[in-house]
C-alpha cells in the first residue's frame, strides 16, 4: 500500500530558486507539458499556466501592477491572488497550479487545479 504523504510529495516538482522571482519579474518554467508562470504576490508564490484563457497570450509577459497582471495580447486583466478576472467578472480564470517554497526552492504541482 502506498504512503499518502509520499504520493503528495511526488505530485510536486522543484522548478527553481525563490530568488529568481520578484514582484515585477515572474519566472517561466516547464512543468511536464505545461509552461507555467511563477509570480511573487504579497510575499507568496503563485503559479499559473502561462496562457491567457482568451487566446493563449503569454501572461508572464504582461504588465504587472500590484496584484494584477494584464495580458500583453488583448489587455485582459487577472488578479494574481485568485487567478480570476480583475474587473469582477467571473467568466474566465487563469489555470492555477499549487505552489510552495521548501527552503529557498520553489516547487510546483505537476498538474493544474481542476476548474
Amino acid at each position: 500500500m502506498s504512503d499518502p504523504v509520499e504520493a503528495a510529495e511526488a505530485a510536486f516538482t522543484p522548478v527553481g530558486p525563490l530568488a529568481g522571482v520578484t514582484p515585477d519579474r515572474p519566472a517561466i518554467v516547464l512543468v511536464g507539458s505545461y509552461e507555467v508562470a511563477i509570480f511573487l504576490v504579497d510575499g507568496e508564490v503563485r503559479a499559473y499556466e502561462n496562457a491567457c484563457p482568451h487566446q493563449g497570450g503569454p501572461i508572464a509577459e504582461g504588465e504587472i501592477e500590484g496584484t494584477t497582471v494584464t495580458c500583453p495580447w488583448h489587455a485582459w486583466s487577472f488578479d494574481l491572488r485568485t487567478g480570476g478576472m480583475a474587473i469582477g467578472a467571473d467568466f474566465a480564470r487563469l489555470r492555477r497550479f499549487d505552489a510552495r517554497v521548501r527552503g529557498e526552492v520553489i516547487e510546483v504541482a505537476l498538474e493544474p487545479e481542476a476548474i
